[in-house]
């Protein structure tokens, strides 16, 4: 009997469950995640999961990992400091491709350098520009990104830009070409700089997470699920936290398909900040061949074909100033629920919201609070947001108290994007509390925020909402509007029929609304989603069924619904891809591009076999790394030829080779 410990980090909760021989749930528990220090909600989740099914830390088997900590940082352009090495580019490519706003005002730096696309030298690489730069910011950032022209035909300049940040700076360095077998540099570039980002935040997780697992007797090895759901070592991903992203919402749709069988529905899993929306068609979900792309941003990482949108639990609600009537939007920002930052700072919340109560001056900061989030790195932090988090210190605070002049609402903002402040605000999560529907924190403190936020005015002069239970049922309509939209694109962008219109644009389009509503006049109407929605995540079951109503579709909620990412962590196989490529630069010359550099053949056979040797022995090596026994590999082969003169020429050949198999549990 193999018993599986799966846990799953969220942005409001860490879910674990333990399964035994991949075939029953036997045991499931949530705790509150705790981002000054994730290991804290981990170790709660894990002993109280344990404690349920009654089973010792020592007889778990295979532990693993899948976290919404990647996807969420993007979404909320959160992240550690970084600096970009562009090697070859011109300096226009920064802006046009979108790297500018990535680095949100992080140091670059555009070098001559780079190869050709036979992998020839192009331009010496500027060695002495690169020292300079790494001589001035170096001591500011947490990480750097390399990315060079036609690194991945050879990856030479590179190499030796990584050589000297690891000399100069000591940094931990992110490569385009150990990230990416494809062309594109400017994206490439993009996914290193996110890579970098990311490093010490997943490192602190992974590390935090194994460390409390021994504390607890859990000596099973961790895995950590992929962006396209399959499982890799601790390791594996501490060096690639990249693909990371879309770990958690990858994990829900293996854990949707384990629990319900089904072959074709739309996944759609509600977090504290994403929703993720994903088909599954013949029992499997598509890999994304353009890339994963996350809020703003499109990589060069393999993960599910997912819509992820800033709409959760815990998304913040603005109100629409516009029109008459009013009316609230959510997200695509994550803030603290009043309900939660009220059990934690109970005497701060309840002053504040009473004081903002009997005033009669309402102001912008009313129901909003801000908190320091221990533990995080400070590199590149100025003068003006180290006063701020001076200021803010240890404690909870009304927002008002701590802002004193509008130019510090810019600090705030870096702050929030550097993940070393929180602010709370009015949620969905304390919509639900107001409406009975939740009960875990305070429903007092929701009850008295939701009145402040309806005594807003609308262009009508009325208030938006006469009392908390309005402004609630108003959040909630909301909600399930957003969630039905975001069902709604991803079916659209997954349809094969071309309509001429952007997904989003024919989700709001007047008749698909009307048809949702039943319009039956002159014309009849009626439009829905034709097949069924599996919905997740902890507060699926009260929003989610009338999402169904509104769509007209079967909406089908698993008995495990709330923690199928961490059943999804656990039941998933190990696959590695390794891809190469080989061109030919000229008339009988046959070149494989490799790690070490272009290696050229006379024969068009030897050149595809010996690349298919190295990719072979990559793809066999990573899977026994990352834990795989019975490991099974596949070969795929792409070759391109042109007819030339009666007679078919080898243009380029692609090979990708995949070893998978299930981790390897401990005896």
């Amino acid at each position: 009997m193999a018993l599986l410990l799966g846990v799953d980090t969220g942005g409001t909760y860490t879910d674990a469950v333990i399964i035994r021989d991949e075939r029953d749930v036997i045991a499931s528990a949530k705790a509150l995640t705790t981002r000054q220090d994730l290991a804290i909600g981990v170790g709660g989740a894990v002993q109280a999961v344990l404690a349920q099914s009654g089973i010792a830390a020592g007889d778990i088997a295979l532990a693993s990992l899948s976290t919404t900590l990647a996807t969420n940082a993007l979404v909320e352009g959160q992240g550690g400091r970084v600096a970009l090495i562009y090697i070859g580019f011109r300096e226009s490519d920064l802006e046009k491709h979108g790297l500018l706003d990535a680095l949100k005002g992080d140091p670059s730096v555009v070098l001559d350098g780079g190869h050709n696309h036979a992998g020839g030298e192009a331009a010496p690489l500027d060695e002495n520009g690169l020292r300079a730069f790494l001589a001035a910011h170096g001591a500011g950032v947490g990480g750097f990104a390399v990315a060079s022209q036609f690194a991945t035909r050879n990856p030479a300049h590179e190499l030796r830009a990584m050589a000297l940040v690891a000399e100069i700076t000591g940094r931990p360095v992110s490569a385009s070409h150990q990230l990416s077998a494809k062309l594109n540099g400017p994206k490439r570039a993009m996914t290193a700089v996110l890579n970098a980002r990311l490093i010490g935040m997943i490192d602190r997780l992974i590390g935090r997470a194994e460390d409390t697992l021994s504390d607890l007797g859990v000596t099973a090895p961790l895995m950590v699920v992929r962006g396209d759901g399959a499982l890799i070592s601790s390791a594996q991903a501490r060096e690639r936290p990249i693909e990371t992203i879309l770990s958690g919402p990858a994990a829900s749709i293996v854990g949707a398909r384990w629990m319900t069988g089904a072959d074709l529905a739309l996944v759609s899993d509600i977090g504290g900040t994403t929703t993720d929306v994903a088909l599954l068609k013949d029992g499997r979900p598509a890999i994304d061949p353009a890339g994963a792309r996350v809020g703003p941003y499109r990589t060069m990482v393999e993960a599910v074909a997912m819509r992820t949108t800033g709409l959760g639990g815990d998304s913040e609600v603005h109100f629409l100033t516009e029109g008459l009537h009013g009316g609230v939007v959510l997200g695509p920002r994550r803030v603290l629920p009043i309900s939660l930052v009220a059990v934690d700072a109970p005497e701060v919340v309840h002053r504040a919201l009473d004081s903002q109560l009997r005033s009669t001056l309402p102001s912008e900061h009313d129901g909003r609070f801000v908190r320091a989030v221990a533990g995080q790195t400070m590199e590149g932090i100025g003068t003006r947001e180290q006063a701020l988090l001076d200021r803010i210190g240890d404690a909870v605070h009304p927002l008002g108290d701590v802002l004193r002049s509008r130019i510090e609402h810019g600090a705030l903002k870096r702050l929030i994007e550097r993940g070393l402040v929180q602010v709370a605000g009015v949620t969905p999560s304390d919509a639900s509390h107001v409406l009975g529907t939740a009960e875990a924190w305070d429903a007092e403190a929701a009850e008295k925020a939701l009145t402040l936020f309806g005594r807003r005015r609308t262009g009508s002069g009325d208030r938006l909402a006469n009392d908390p239970a309005m402004m609630a049922k108003i959040i909630v309509d909301q909600l399930e509007q957003q969630t039905a939209l975001a069902l709604l694109e991803t079916a659209f962008a997954e349809e094969e029929v071309g309509y001429g219109l952007e997904p989003d644009v024919l989700a709001r389009h007047v008749l698909m609304q009307r048809g949702l509503g039943g319009h039956s006049e002159l014309v009849r109407l009626e439009t829905g989603l034709a097949v069924p929605v599996i919905g997740l995540g902890a507060s699926a079951g009260t929003y989610y069924p009338a999402v169904g109503t509104r769509l007209g579709c079967e909406m089908i909620l698993p008995e495990h619904a709330g923690v199928a990412n961490a059943i999804g962590a656990v039941v998933g196989r190990v696959t590695m891809r390794e891809v190469g490529t080989v061109t030919s630069p000229s008339e009988g010359k046959f070149r494989v591009h490799l790690t070490e550099g272009p290696q050229d053949f006379g024969n068009e056979d030897e050149a595809l076999a010996s690349l298919e040797t190295v990719l072979r022995k990559r793809a066999l090596s990573a899977a026994q790394a990352a834990g795989a026994e019975d490991i099974q590999i596949s070969v795929t082969q792409d070759v391109r030829t042109a007819h030339v003169e009666s007679r078919d020429v080898f243009v380029e050949a692609e090979i990708t080779v995949e070893a998978s198999g299930r981790p390897r549990v401990a005896s």
